[in-house]
């Protein structure tokens, strides 16, 4: 994607957005971690420092990074709270800064010196195992500001955000995201990654506007106002009043759109679940108070990132049950553990693999580490049992009839009531039928779909028309697994992004699709769609975009369908 040079009043960035929102802010810049040579010096109005003056100015560092992050903690709260006071905590650690200065006492270069008492504590935190090796990671990040504040570099990692800002990074970990405040996060912009990425997920998750691949957003200045609209694609610098005002009008048509609050529908009352996807028990409180028909998708493996060791049958088991009562009697479907290419686990992720996303990942875990599919099932059925509501259960990275079977098998004799099995290999759809026939229900996948049907990296940005929902042949995929739930009269549901365009969930509708989950934030405008349509227009216009040759081509054929209502307030 290209952007408008410079940063001056009107200029506008492009990129790829995710979703429909929009938001108008100052910008807020994620820094990158200090990388300073080992040897860099420590400057003193221009001059490198005196033994003296180096010591007092680490020291110094290490006193205001503690400071400042029990400071930020303190009026905090929730998980970037804990977030805040353990680095704290580690920052004013006696240890550590002893062990530096005495280095620096030897005669070694500041960064040197914090280097190598980092990796000692390191290392041992990760011999130690356990809570310990779970703290590396706020080790790191202490190194990391420390560094940046005796040289005089600007903090790395997200700021504190002091008023509603629109966060600009080069790419956002999801350990970034844990440290946002989202009381004053209006947006997120990066330079990298992709729509199906896992930053634009957790984006649409929270119900932000997001744009992924925005060349020189990193450039834009601190504080710069910007409007950032997900449906166009663009980040408007200094908008002027005419802009904001159409923005205004959106959102105002948005917050019609919530006003329905009924179960989803076409108009001639076919039902059609709308569900929200999840990461959390939090998310899972958070999305409990909204009209949603329960959650199409429960990605359990964020139990188990940035962690030594697996998390316990019982911890599981609580996460578990918080998540099932928090949402009632709707339904609950939860994913096992999907390991493995962008989400590596310490304890489980292969050393060797030189391809992971085809590799040993997600239920192909079961191979090499059984136990923590194991572990997993016995958890979720002791919450079934726990609470009386019964989740439904699916498997990832499923490819063919006999891993269904042997799912099936392991969830049922684990005491688990209701078994399915995401379908996003190709092979896995194109043998949709007999996986119905071992399972009570399927989920696709569309953005694993995508990728694997296109033999394109879902996290290289630049490739994004490649992945694109649209494209005939994933269309294709999708439209054999429907087939094949009509035929069984099972369920089958999608649980990736595209459910969350309103045009493709049209199609979806009319391609037999059950049940579309998303975002909660996309549901309001994918319910407006479907009520104003009946469940006929919705498989004219699934043919249509069957018979389509690009992508293009599909999505202009069902614009062309659209209610005349609809085409004008969707745009």
């Amino acid at each position: 994607m290209t952007a408008a040079v410079g940063a001056a009043s009107g200029a506008v960035l492009h990129g790829v957005g995710v979703g429909r929102r929009t938001a108008v802010g100052p910008v807020v810049q994620v820094r990158p971690a200090p990388a300073p040579a080992a040897d860099a010096p420590l400057l003193v109005d221009g001059a490198p420092a005196g033994p003296e003056q180096v010591r007092a100015a680490v020291g110094q560092a290490f006193t205001d990074v503690a400071e400042g992050l029990q400071a930020q903690s303190d009026r905090s709260s929730g998980t970037v709270k804990e977030v805040l006071a353990a680095t704290a905590q580690m920052a004013a650690d006696p240890a550590l800064r002893t062990g530096v200065l005495a280095r620096l006492d030897a005669g070694e270069p500041p960064v040197a010196a914090i280097d190598a008492v980092v990796d000692k504590f390191a290392a041992m935190f990760e011999q130690a195992g356990g809570y310990l090796a779970e703290r590396v990671t706020d080790l790191r990040s202490v190194r990391d500001r420390v560094v940046a504040r005796a040289l005089g570099l600007p903090a790395p990692g997200v700021p504190e955000l002091t008023r509603p800002s629109v966060v600009v990074a080069r790419d956002l970990a999801p350990a970034d995201t844990a440290a946002l405040d989202l009381a004053n996060v209006l947006a997120i912009v990066t330079e990298l990654g992709g729509p199906t990425g896992h930053t634009a997920i957790i984006a649409g998750q929270l119900g932000l506007p997001c744009l992924v691949r925005v060349t020189g957003a990193t450039d834009l200045p601190e504080g710069v106002e910007v409007a950032v609209d997900s449906a166009t694609s663009t980040v408007t610098v200094d908008p002027d009043d005419e802009l904001r005002a159409a923005l205004a009008r959106r959102a105002a048509t948005e917050r019609v759109f919530e006003e329905d609050t009924a179960p989803g529908a076409t108009a001639d009352g076919h039902p059609v679940q709308l569900l929200a996807n999840i990461g959390t028990a939090e998310d899972a409180q958070r999305v409990a108070p909204q009209p949603v028909q329960g959650v199409g998708l429960f990605r359990t493996e964020v139990l188990f990132l940035e962690r030594s060791t697996a998390p316990t049958r019982k911890e599981q088991a609580e996460t578990y049950a918080v998540v099932l009562r928090s949402l009632g009697e709707r339904k609950v479907v939860v994913r096992t553990l999907d390991a493995g290419a962008d989400k590596p686990l310490t304890f489980a992720t292969q050393p060797d693999e030189e391809n992971p996303a085809l590799g040993v990942r997600g239920y192909r875990q079961v191979r090499t580490h059984p136990e923590l599919l194991d572990t997993q099932l016995a958890a979720l059925a002791d919450a079934q049992r726990e609470t009386g509501t019964t989740p439904w259960v699916m498997a990832p990275m499923i490819a063919t009839v006999d891993e269904a079977r042997e799912f099936a098998a392991r969830a049922r004799a684990a005491g688990v009531a209701t078994v399915g099995v995401m379908v996003e290999v190709p092979s896995a759809a194109l043998r949709a039928e007999q996986l119905l026939a071992e399972v009570d229900f399927v989920s696709l996948g569309t953005n694993d779909l995508a990728q694997y049907t296109m033999a394109t990296d879902r996290l290289r940005g630049e490739l994004a028309d490649l992945l694109d929902p649209w494209q005939p042949a994933v269309l294709d995929l999708v439209a054999v697994t429907a087939r094949a739930g009509v035929t069984l009269g099972k369920p089958v549901g999608v649980c990736g992004e595209s459910a969350a365009d309103p045009l493709m969930a049209l199609v979806l509708v009319g391609l037999g699709v059950t049940s579309l989950s998303m975002s909660a934030g996309a549901v309001p405008a994918v319910r407006y769609a479907v009520r104003h349509h009946t469940l006929e227009r919705c498989r004219e216009m699934a043919a249509a975009a069957l018979a389509a040759r690009s992508a293009a081509e599909a999505r202009a054929a069902v614009v062309g369908l659209l209610v005349d209502e609809v085409r004008a307030t969707l745009g």
